[in-house]
């Protein structure tokens, strides 16, 4: 039997129940995948809560991406055999012990990780990928100041910024989240409790302010922004945790800014090779050594409601992962 975190009805982490299933046999050009872990994603909480832009048909099992072994391939798989170890690209899907999907959904499993951080690695880098170099496009030098920087895409976009050569400026909500941030490269801290980011940004830059703002918290943390911004800056709307944000065009105008929509997923949807090219980096960049999920939160599959919880009471310092035994 397998088991699946199964949503029935739209609510809170507590609403969903762990359900058990037999295996289903494969149909031509499918895959039977062991999930050895599956990461949390906050678009995983909205989804199951019907406050994200996808809303799939009840019931389903939520959970975007996951990493573990083939051990089955039907008739008409190509490029993938038994045995493999894989990262499973999903809409939603991998909180569960089993998945079936097709080969276009795996990627191989960098051999620098083990599966929780397979597992949580290409969703968070993917999309501070996509934000600071198909979208934001950040030159070496420029000032990028990252909120929300304990979180998994935030953590991401400072290791990808300071890559890149910017100067990163990183805010969070405690010192433990910033002193990750640190060592993840970040050059600056700033702890939202102890001074207005935007004050911090100006003293930061001798005025200037930052050319680049990767902002997954939204409200008023957008809405400060755009009063501590460069010349033609670009403030790159990751996501709304902190509620959704007023664009002041009075404030953009003044300093010729751009307020740019990131959606990595969809991105690739309508323009797959984009994704080809970002998956071809990551996966070297990880090879390499130089980036790697930092997961605070491992834990079993049947604590999916405490995991979820973690990211809704922001105490994941970088990425939370369920880890199947």
């Amino acid at each position: 039997m397998v088991r699946a975190v199964v949503c029935r009805a739209l609510g809170a982490p507590e609403t969903l129940r762990l359900e058990e299933f037999p295996s289903r046999v494969l149909k031509p050009g499918e895959v039977r995948v062991a999930i050895r872990a599956a990461g949390l994603n906050f678009p995983d909480v909205l989804m199951a809560a019907g406050e994200y832009q996808l809303k799939p048909e009840l019931p389903f099992t939520p959970g975007m991406e996951a990493a573990g072994d083939v051990t089955e391939v039907g008739p008409e798989a190509r490029g993938v055999a038994v045995g493999d170890k894989v990262i499973v690209k999903m809409r939603h899907g991998a909180f569960t012990d089993e998945a079936v999907v097709s080969p276009s959904q795996l990627t191989p499993m960098p051999s620098t990780f083990d599966y929780a951080e397979a597992a949580t690695y290409l969703a968070g880098h993917g999309t501070a990928y996509h934000a600071l170099i198909d979208r934001g496009r950040v030159e070496p030098g420029e000032v990028l100041l990252v909120h929300g920087a304990g979180g998994g895409v935030g953590l991401a976009a400072v290791e990808i910024g300071k890559m890149l050569g910017a100067t990163v400026i990183a805010t969070a909500s405690s010192d433990e989240k910033l002193a990750i941030a640190k060592s993840r490269g970040a050059d600056h801290l700033v702890r939202y409790d102890r001074e207005p980011f935007r004050d911090a940004v100006k003293r930061i830059t001798d005025g200037r302010g930052a050319d680049v703002v990767f902002d997954p918290v939204g409200g008023e943390v957008f809405e400060n922004s755009m009063r501590c911004i460069a010349w033609g800056a670009r403030l790159l709307v990751i996501g709304f945790t902190g509620g959704i944000g007023s664009a002041k065009t009075n404030l953009l105008l003044i300093k010729g800014a751009s307020v740019l929509g990131v959606r990595a997923g969809e991105a690739v949807r309508k323009n797959p090779a984009l994704g080809e090219v970002r998956l071809k980096a990551l996966l070297q960049w990880a090879e390499e050594g130089r980036l790697r999920p930092n997961i605070s939160h491992r834990l079993p599959l049947e604590d999916y409601a405490k995991a979820m919880r973690l990211l809704l009471d922001r105490k994941a310092i970088g990425r939370v992962a369920l880890v199947m035994e």
